[in-house]
């Protein structure tokens, strides 16, 4: 921590976390990195935010009046999207006081005895939060990089990892020892003696058969199928809990192929289990998941997107840390970039990505067939530039995503227009312009169809913790309503995914170079 005249405390509770921050920081990145979440990005669009000021000085802003009542505002009431630090700060901070996290309706559950904890279990990041089961009340949260991340950083160097002698052992212990130790400093900074009684654990396909010792084989070659997607469950004495020795640790079920139980989770969040019109819940990631339906029937699919979402394969690409420029706007025909904790950029992350190739498209520095004109790379901010490459690599994800949306609408009989909603997942999901993700043809939607859904893993499992869902529910929906659709068995996903690599144009034919492969297709 810093110190001195030029930083301040900012105390959040009710964790009673202190935070040391520069005057004149934005609260967005502390407090994201805190585990709030921002419904709609971090654009002052709405109050999933909001924070009370109970100590301290934070004036209103324009976007505080507009969005929310005088008397809220008077009692101290600030959108943490919009604040920016002048002074030491106490601030409750609404989510972590609500019984669902970034869901505004009401959710009804049974009290249980004791405690519980969510787990979202990530290839990259680990998000625990801690509740009490008796009123649904978040008493402590925790996230973390995933130690496994030694032994590869995505999905499939990890599984292969896990397939040579003794490597599945090693990525299990090193997950179930990390997540003890996790549970240890939740119910530490908690002070609570309550036991917990019960973890409620959603992930990947992947990271559900390395936690559970499952063979990871049949997920490192085609057909990436595994017979083995149900649920788990253990003991915490089985897990090498031993301060929770008693605990029942659930990990959900999986729904097929990459489409794991964060998914399935994702599907309570949003509630696309329950009817309605037909929506779609995408999440955008290295293996981006997609499900599309209407309660009584619902698709899902996974599609291998690559890394470029994450900032991984970028010449200049990093996670959205400090220093990553996670904005890119055109001001008088220029790009200007927001850097994350401001500062110089090290380097882009994926929603500056999207950002700064819908800019160079409408500058005309990228022509719609992805080509860069005249070949010059588009120069953000120093020495943050993009290259041939990198546009390549986006289209390349951006493709599979929109070719995996399109294939699974289709199979309803339906068109895209006929989609009345769309739930991005994820961190990802939270900071992504609408408009320039239709403008690169990633979400060609129009962007008020588009719902920036938050972490709808953590907050599904936490459904299933707090009742909200019975468990039971989660083991029938799996089948036969849920149906996977294996993506690289269909006859026309390949010309699909060739003709959603093009970039939105008003031309009809264009020219799309991949790997040195020609191909013309309809624009």
């Amino acid at each position: 921590m810093h110190a001195g005249p030029s930083y301040h405390r900012v105390t959040l509770l009710p964790l009673n976390r202190v935070l040391e921050l520069p005057a004149g920081a934005g609260l967005r990145e502390p407090l994201f990195a805190h585990g709030v979440e921002f419904p709609c990005g971090g654009k002052g669009r709405c109050k999933g935010c909001r924070v009370r000021v109970t100590q301290g000085e934070l004036p209103p802003g324009e976007a505080d009046r507009r969005l929310l009542t005088a008397g809220e505002v008077a009692d101290g009431w600030r959108l943490g999207c919009r604040a920016r630090v002048t002074g030491d700060l106490t601030l409750e901070v609404a989510q972590w006081e609500a019984t669902i996290l970034s869901d505004d309706s009401a959710v009804s559950f049974t009290p249980q005895g004791g405690l519980g904890v969510a787990i979202d279990l990530g290839t990259t990041t680990l998000a625990l939060q801690l509740l009490d089961r008796t009123n649904g009340r978040v008493l402590a949260v925790r996230t973390a990089l995933n130690q496994q991340a030694v032994h590869g950083a995505d999905v499939m160097s990890r599984v292969h990892f896990a397939t040579e002698e003794g490597g599945a052992l090693v990525l299990r212990d090193l997950v179930r020892q990390q997540l003890g130790g996790l549970l240890t400093e939740l119910r530490s900074e908690a002070a609570c003696a309550a036991p917990v009684e019960e973890v409620v654990l959603v992930g990947n396909t992947a990271m559900h058969h390395l936690f559970a010792g499952l063979d990871a084989a049949p997920l490192a070659h085609a057909p990436f199928e595994s017979a083995q997607l149900g649920e788990m469950v253990f003991r915490g004495d089985e897990l090498g809990w031993s301060d929770f020795a008693g605990a029942m640790v659930r990990f959900l079920p999986c729904l097929g192929g990459f489409v794991g139980s964060d998914i399935l989770a994702g599907i309570f969040a949003t509630r696309l289990d329950e009817g309605g019109p037909l929506r779609a819940l995408i999440d955008l990631g290295t293996n981006g998941e997609i499900v599309v339906g209407h309660g009584e029937r619902l698709l899902c699919a996974s599609t291998a997107a690559g890394p470029a979402f994450e900032g991984a394969r970028i010449g200049s690409g990093m996670r959205a840390a400090t220093g990553a420029i996670a904005e890119v706007n055109l001001v008088d025909g220029q790009y200007a970039c927001r850097v994350l904790g401001g500062g110089s950029p090290r380097g882009i992350c994926g929603s500056g990505l999207v950002d700064a190739v819908a800019c160079g498209l409408d500058r005309g520095d990228v022509q719609p067939s992805g080509r860069l004109a005249n070949g010059a790379p588009l120069e953000l901010r120093p020495p943050v530039r993009l290259e041939q490459r990198d546009i390549r690599e986006l289209q390349l994800a951006k493709g599979a995503i929109a070719a995996g949306v399109r294939l699974l609408v289709e199979r309803f009989g339906a068109g895209l227009e006929d989609v009345a909603a769309v739930h991005l997942a994820g961190a990802f999901g939270n900071y992504i312009s609408r408009a320039n993700a239709r403008r690169i043809g990633l979400l060609s939607f129009p962007p008020e169809r588009v719902i920036a859904a938050g972490n709808t893993a953590l907050l599904g499992a936490k459904m299933v913790l707090l009742r909200a869902v019975d468990p039971a529910h989660a083991t029938r929906l799996c089948s036969p309503r849920i149906e996977h659709v294996s993506l690289n068995e269909d006859p026309r996903f390949h010309e699909v995914y060739v003709d959603e690599m093009a970039f939105p144009s008003k031309g009809s034919v264009l020219d799309i170079d991949t790997s040195g492969l020609a191909v013309r297709c309809g624009g």
